[in-house]
């Protein structure tokens, strides 16, 4: 099966792309108002008559079924669980080796393929070596734990970009200027930090029910 092989600088000019974008700033304007703005509350009745069970939907200030909706887009992308990571064998070998594992896979929301990023950059390992997706032993940059999991069968390459938008997203939120992988070869960085920036997209994109 033939696919795109992609270097730390493509996904990261991909994803900039992306982002920039108005459709993209448009996407994530106000991204932590997830819930719409209330409708104003009924107006008292002039004469109200004595408290029904069913009276307390007249409390609320937005229906029922929106409550629910809202609440439901803000709960967090819960862990991977579908199928364990290859092991650390797996992990050292090239990424095409495991192609197989793409088919009948269903498309997932880049929340989700990046809480799969967040599992290979646990198991396999984090690393910052300039200009490389992985190292000899297997272990990952930030952006090799996207085009892994891409490759494991969660996410296609679209999938791959919007995580990525989502990840300069949450760099832009946090101060940093420039790409992921300059990002990720900074001096002093660390695998928490690694973690924790995936962490933070994570929750920002779930937020915006991606």
């Amino acid at each position: 099966m033939a696919t795109a092989v992609l270097t730390p600088d493509q996904l990261d000019g991909q994803a900039a792309r992306l982002h920039d974008t108005q459709a993209w700033q448009q996407i994530v304007t106000g991204w932590e108002h997830t819930a719409a703005e209330p409708s104003p509350a009924p107006e008292p009745s002039p004469a109200p008559g004595p408290a029904r069970p069913s009276d307390w939907r007249g409390l609320l200030s937005v229906p029922v079924d929106r409550l629910i909706d809202d609440t439901l887009r803000a709960l967090p992308t819960p862990p991977p669980h579908e199928r364990p990571l290859p092991g650390r064998l797996g992990a050292m070998l090239p990424d095409r080796v495991h192609l197989w594992r793409r088919v009948g896979q269903s498309e997932l929301r880049p929340s989700v393929h990046l809480g799969y990023a967040r599992q290979i950059l646990a198991e396999w390992g984090w690393q910052n070596t300039p200009y490389r997706l992985r190292n000899a032993r297997g272990a990952r940059c930030v952006c090799g734990a996207m085009v892994s999991a891409h490759r494991l069968g969660y996410g296609s390459l679209d999938t791959v970009d919007r995580a990525g938008a989502w990840l300069i997203t949450e760099l832009r939120a946090q101060g940093w200027p420039g790409l992921i992988g300059p990002w990720n070869r900074h001096p002093g960085r660390t695998a928490a930090d690694a973690l924790a920036l995936v962490d933070a997209t994570i929750r920002r994109a779930s937020l915006a029910g991606q």
